[in-house]
């Protein structure tokens, strides 16, 4: 344990000098790799953190013990390995923080209106639809982002990281508190500011609710960066969604009104409920220059490895 971290080559080692290293490594609280490609590298494959064997020269017990295979026996492949994993993780954040705004709105929303008036603005049939927005669609459009270089440029995700991350929360609090705001203002004011009934209101509701998601899928395409729209034309199944989640949304407002329970809106209206939906945007950009701080806020979402003595 005093000499390991001291160690850089360890020359003419056996099966189980690789595999006390290994131990001692994960001891000290390191995440431990290991490539090997014959029978005596199986012990320290199986036990490190990720093991690599080669695909071509690798014996059969080599591959067994391995999490990963490189087919074609290049080392560089990791590269694309790493860059593919950073990916699905990064692409998995965005689909995490996208769907809790949806979550908090919604429940914000619908909670405060039957509390106070003893009525949801939000029915049934329209909730399903925005969950089919969230889950389904939302997720479609967020999973399918290509890897991109700068994910090789941060740091790794550590063993204690939290999955949601402070810069996450800044982001959804703040397209959150904006959404909740805007249709509770509706819910309570909106028939008299715009001068229209109840089951138009009711619409405008649901409908600035929905296209609020429809353009917060777009930042929620970069977590950190202020430019959500870089490299979107080369996602076109990306592009595709969010047209096919708009067509949806006309054929639920202006056709399906029985099933919807909704109202035709007016160009006007629709005007009006596109341009306070696309507010999402320049708030969006002005929240993420706001520092935040490292050390995460919700300290019980952190996750902990603890060791037998601690228990």
């Amino acid at each position: 344990m005093e000499r390991v971290d001291k160690i850089c080559v360890m020359a003419r080692s056996s099966p189980l000098d690789k595999l006390l290293m290994v131990k001692c490594l994960k001891q000290k609280g390191h995440v431990v790799a290991v490539t090997g490609d014959g029978t005596n590298d199986a012990p320290a494959l199986k036990e490190a953190d990720i093991g690599l064997s080669m695909g071509i020269q690798g014996t059969e017990v080599a591959k067994e013990s391995s999490d990963i295979v490189i087919l074609d026996d290049n080392f560089a492949s990791v590269a694309t390995v790493l860059r593919w994993g950073r990916c699905v993780y990064n692409n998995i954040q965005k689909f995490i923080q996208f769907q809790l705004t949806v979550n908090v709105a919604a429940l914000v929303i619908n909670f405060v209106a039957a509390v106070s008036a003893g009525e949801v603005p939000l029915t049934a049939v329209q909730l399903l639809w925005v969950n089919l927005i969230m889950d389904t669609l939302g997720a479609l459009a967020l999973a399918t982002e290509q890897p991109t270089q700068e994910l090789m440029e941060k740091n790794p995700v550590g063993r204690t990281e939290p999955l949601i991350t402070n810069i996450m929360w800044r982001n959804l609090l703040s397209q959150a508190l904006y959404q909740i705001a805007i249709l509770l203002t509706l819910q309570f004011k909106g028939e008299s500011i715009f001068g229209v009934t109840k089951g138009v209101n009711d619409t405008l509701i649901f409908n600035i609710f929905v296209l609020c998601q429809v353009f917060n899928e777009f930042n929620a395409r970069k977590l950190e960066e202020k430019n959500v729209f870089r490299g979107i034309h080369k996602n076109r199944l990306f592009l595709g969604i969010i047209g096919i989640t708009i067509l949806l949304q006309v054929l639920m407002v202006e056709f399906l009104k029985k099933f919807a329970d909704t109202e035709r809106l007016n160009w006007g209206q629709w005007g009006g409920c596109i341009g306070t939906a696309a507010l999402s945007w320049p708030i969006g950009w002005v929240v993420k220059r706001v520092p935040v701080p490292e050390k995460p806020i919700f300290s019980y979402l952190t996750w902990r490895k603890y060791t037998v003595k601690d228990t």
